[in-house]
């Protein structure tokens, strides 16, 4: 099946160290109708209703969310406001979330503190206009539940293109190098993780949008990368368990470098993009150490081995 490549529309960030080539929002316009995946924070509604002006979008048939987490769909309902007649499409454990979102509001708060105040508020979504849907209208978009990255997640597919979310982690554009790094914050399951990316590796797309950030061709050699990844990330973290709390961060970084040949490209990264993923290096490594810590001993020492 052919396909007019999607569109990116860039949210960056500015007031926050490094958030560029991060956060985005994909257009997407088939012969009959107009998708928009992940629109964003509240804070980037302005700048994308200008970008969709720009692009002369004058209706939005679906609204898809890759997963509910703020930086993806908090603007959600501001954007209705222009587009009234989007049906918006999420996994069916996000749906309430996204209709009364006052309890994944304060959760954000309680885990994001001032960056979740930066995006503003999450905006409750008509319950008439949000749903799921496995086969979306007549576009031929497919949904595929993608639990891992959060148990909302989904994957999004139209002939050979995957919109991925975050099914493969975070990627920046790098040239010739790739940099990659698993997105894993709590609650995470390995073997719930690696049957979702085993799941979309097993449909061969061609082409594979990372929320953050960029298209990658071809979409399985980085979905390979991404379950690959989860399998040595959480080595790592049972490797260094034993060390002192204060020092283990910094010590598993340091194992990583030296056994995750695409996450030592790091240090390749734009000095505020290093920054940024050194930030979220911790939320990630957090939600490997519960896993690891929730394992018995024998099975700690099996991933270490």
């Amino acid at each position: 099946m052919n396909h007019a490549p999607p569109i990116c529309i860039d949210l960056d960030q500015p007031d926050l160290t490094g958030f560029r080539k991060f956060i985005s929002a994909w257009l997407y316009r088939g012969d009959t109708f107009t998708v928009l995946v992940d629109p964003g924070p509240l804070s980037s509604i302005p700048h994308l209703r200008a970008e969709l002006k720009r692009l002369h979008v004058e209706r939005l048939d679906y609204i898809l969310l890759t997963h509910i987490h703020i930086d993806h769909a908090g603007g959600t309902g501001a954007l209705l406001d222009t587009f009234p007649e989007a049906r918006v499409i999420c996994h069916p454990d996000g749906v309430r979330h996204m209709v009364a979102p006052q309890r994944l509001w304060q959760g954000t708060l309680k885990v994001l503190g001032p960056l979740a105040e930066t995006y503003g508020e999450i905006q409750p979504v008509p319950e008439q206009s949000i749903g799921y849907e496995k086969q979306i209208g007549h576009t031929g978009i497919h949904t595929w539940l993608t639990p891992g990255h959060a148990p909302h997640h989904c994957c999004y597919q139209v002939g050979d293109l995957l919109f991925g979310g975050e099914v493969a982690g975070v990627h920046y554009p790098l040239g010739r190098k790739i940099f990659m790094r698993p997105a894993t914050p709590p609650r995470f399951v390995l073997g719930v993780a690696l049957d979702s990316l085993d799941r979309m590796i097993a449909l061969q797309p061609q082409s594979l949008v990372i929320a953050h950030y960029g298209l990658v061709e071809p979409a399985v050699d980085y979905l390979r990368i991404g379950r690959e990844q989860l399998t040595i990330w959480v080595q790592g973290v049972a490797a260094n368990a034993t060390i002192q709390q204060e020092k283990r961060e910094e010590a598993i970084f340091s194992w990583l470098l030296d056994h995750d040949l695409h996450f030592r490209n790091i240090e390749m990264l734009p000095q505020d993009v290093y920054e940024r993923e050194r930030i979220f290096l911790g939320n990630t490594l957090r939600g490997m150490r519960e896993f690891v810590e929730s394992l018995s001993v024998e099975e700690r020492q099996g991933l270490s081995d």
